[in-house]
């Protein structure tokens, strides 16, 4: 019941002489596009010279989003041969024995790419079950192979980290919270003012004080190392959607270090432009200049993520709204801040920073797999390093737009390969960032790590007591206002048409309490300005500190994503016939949503059963589960059973659902549509 699709691959040569003779090849790859478990697992050792190149590591990559690894393997590594009679041997080869016939040559191949490339997914403290299964099967298959001594070093490391780990949780906590978090509230100031506010200062010398290229080069030095070790995996849209789910405090590590950084170098650049109130305008516009300079630094360095999070800072409602502080800003600065405003344009999904980043990742460079960090740099520069968020944003868009299974019960393999498409450009990048040649000043980093922070409620606080509400703002820099998730989602849908083979859109999960990659917080205030303040700028506000960073780093080019049906149309624009919702069930397992595509002609059952799938519950209980509408005002509107879902909902409210059990206890709100 597998699909599988053929493509023919031209090779043709390079421009050769007038005389020279042309060869032109054809050659037929054999793409698996959907089948069930056992066959995808068969598909892994078959050797057939026609098969995909690319489809064993997408499989290693991705597997993980639909299966367990324990159950991979238990299909994959075949049972130990039956004991010999007594006094009888088989004679050895190198180690290898005779009768390693060769099914079994694929499979000791496919594990050592998976310990190489894919150690994490063998971490299942304490016994490591699975990373045991495969030890056992290379002591007989392999014992003297590489793969082997590959598995036992990686339980090795295993063993140590756990160890390591215990260690530092017998150690008292010594350490306060993170850096510049612990600020005391100052008696009689209003709630968000801290000693801070009355001109304390933290001790030593601020980050300011050290100059452009160092600040910027140990940013970039931080971010080559985070992004280094970003397990591509945990960028899957299936995974790090689960961030926030009951329990998943340890769901994409890698992935979250990134975020904090990030989130840290917004929070310095808010800490020190807001500074003390006591600030003359002069000054303030000083600081916003050597931060546009910063910027402009990380750009020459190619380090878009830190670029990205000192525009996000400046174009954040606290420091957007500083009239006088931008007015004196001088017109060079505010010109190159407009131009690197430019490259996060999301009018087109951040279109010209993903050709950019194209173009720099088109410059040959260093490929070596073993050039270490900190090696010596070639003549071409480094890099570059991505905006995280970009790839996320575009994974999270396949996860939600592509179903994971289809007709038949056949897992839809399409989904997979075009998610390894996106993985191998964040391997291939974090290769080139290898070359990159950077050494580490610790007085800025203690003075990074000591910067004062600001939550974005004390934020806001600082920035109405710089510059009371009452004045307007024409002479904040002009930007465009973002577009969100929703709107780009539709719009990269309705950029290409395309077919995939039935099925229910997937989706991310978007907790009310976290920002999905590709909508950053706004400010506390940002829906209610004060009087004549600018429109909210368009680049990420301020993240706080429940992850929700929007990284979505920059791409070659948009993704192009396929529903099958009609081209849907820009979500606001009239006519519009869908749009994503985020719903979630009313249980005991915390305020999980996750989002599917509602069409004009969805009825109420199709979109319960379509969440109930998205939520691993059994599909046949969909007639047991009524579907609510999330109102404001702690209300709730009941869909009607036969209804159709686009046209019941409220579209002023948001798009969020609860299903919720029939006979269960209902809000006490609840309404029911006119």
């Amino acid at each position: 019941m597998e699909r599988t699709a053929g493509r023919e691959l031209a090779l043709v040569p390079r421009p050769a002489a007038c005389d020279a003779f042309l060869h032109y090849r054809t050659s037929k790859v054999r793409a698996l596009r959907a089948a069930r478990l056992e066959r995808l697992v068969r598909e892994l050792v078959s050797g057939d010279r026609a098969q995909d190149p690319g489809f064993v590591p997408a499989f290693l990559a991705t597997h993980r989003a639909f299966v367990p690894t324990a159950r991979v393997l238990a299909l994959l590594l075949p049972p130990p041969p039956p004991p010999l009679p007594p006094g009888v041997e088989i004679k050895k080869t190198e180690g290898r024995d005779l009768s390693f016939n060769q099914n079994l040559r694929a499979v000791v191949s496919v594990l050592g790419s998976w310990l190489r490339d894919h150690p994490q997914d063998f971490r299942d403290p304490p016994a490591h079950s699975d990373l045991s299964s495969v030890r056992t099967f290379l002591g007989w298959a392999a014992p003297l192979g590489a793969e082997a001594r590959e598995a036992e070093k990686l339980l090795g490391q295993l063993l140590e980290e756990a160890e390591h780990a215990q260690e530092e949780e017998a150690q008292p906590q010594a350490r306060a919270g993170p850096p510049g978090a612990a600020q005391t509230p100052c008696a009689g100031c209003p709630e968000g003012c801290s000693q801070e506010e009355e001109g304390l200062v933290q001790e030593g010398p601020e980050l300011l004080d050290f100059g452009v290229d160092e600040v910027a080069e140990q940013l970039t030095l931080l971010d080559v190392e985070l992004f280094s070790r970003v397990r591509p995996c945990e960028c899957l849209g299936s995974v790090w959607s689960q961030r926030d789910r009951p329990g998943a405090a340890g769901v994409a590590p890698t992935v979250r270090a990134t975020v904090t950084q990030f989130n840290t170098v917004t929070g310095c650049v808010l800490g020190s432009v807001l500074g003390p109130p006591g600030l003359a305008a002069p000054q303030r516009a000083q600081r916003l200049e050597k931060w546009i300079r910063i910027a402009q630094r990380c750009r020459e360095l190619r380090n878009f993520s830190s670029l990205r999070a000192i525009l996000s800072a400046l174009q954040s409602n606290p420091i957007y709204r500083l009239k006088r502080s931008w007015g004196a800003v001088s017109r060079e600065p505010l010109s190159t801040f407009r131009k690197l405003s430019q490259i996060f344009s999301d009018e087109n999904n951040h279109l010209s920073c993903r050709e950019i980043l194209s173009q720099e990742e088109a410059t040959e460079g260093p490929q070596e797999e073993d050039t270490p960090l900190g090696s010596l740099p070639s003549k071409l520069p480094p890099g570059p390093v991505p905006y995280l968020g970009t790839f996320l944003t575009d994974l999270i868009m396949l996860d939600t737009a592509l179903p994971d299974m289809l007709e038949g019960d056949l897992i839809n393999f399409e989904k997979r390969r075009k998610e390894w498409e996106i993985l191998a450009r964040i391997q291939q990048l974090q290769r080139r960032c290898r070359s990159y040649c950077l050494s580490p000043h610790p007085p800025v980093l203690a003075a990074l790590r000591a910067q004062r922070q600001l939550s974005e409620e004390q934020s806001y606080h600082v920035s109405r007591v710089i510059e009371p509400p009452a004045a307007s703002c024409p002479s904040s820099p002009r930007v465009r206002r973002r577009i969100s998730l929703t709107k780009r989602l539709s719009a990269k849908l309705s950029r290409e048409k395309g077919s995939s083979p039935g099925g229910s859109p997937g989706d991310p999960s978007s907790p009310t309490s976290s920002l999905s990659p590709g909508s950053p917080p706004s400010s506390p205030r940002s829906k209610d300005p004060p009087p004549g303040s600018p429109p909210a700028s368009p680049g990420p506000q301020v993240p706080s500190t429940k992850l929700p960073l929007s990284p979505d780093l920059p791409g070659p080019r948009p993704l192009a994503l396929s529903l099958s049906g009609p081209c849907i149309p820009l979500l606001g624009q009239q006519g519009s016939e869908a749009r994503v919702i985020r719903v979630s069930i009313d249980n005991d397992h915390g305020n999980l949503y996750r989002s599917i595509l509602l069409t004009s002609q969805d009825k109420a059952p199709s979109v319960v059963q379509r969440a109930l799938q998205k939520h691993n519950v059994a599909q046949p209980w969909a007639h047991d589960y009524q579907l609510f509408q999330v109102l404001p005002g702690d209300r709730e509107l009941l869909i009607p059973d036969n209804a159709n879902v686009f046209y019941a909902m409220s579209p002023a409210a948001p798009g969020d659902f609860m299903l919720r059990r029939k006979g269960g206890a209902r809000h006490t709100n609840s309404v029911s549509p006119t």
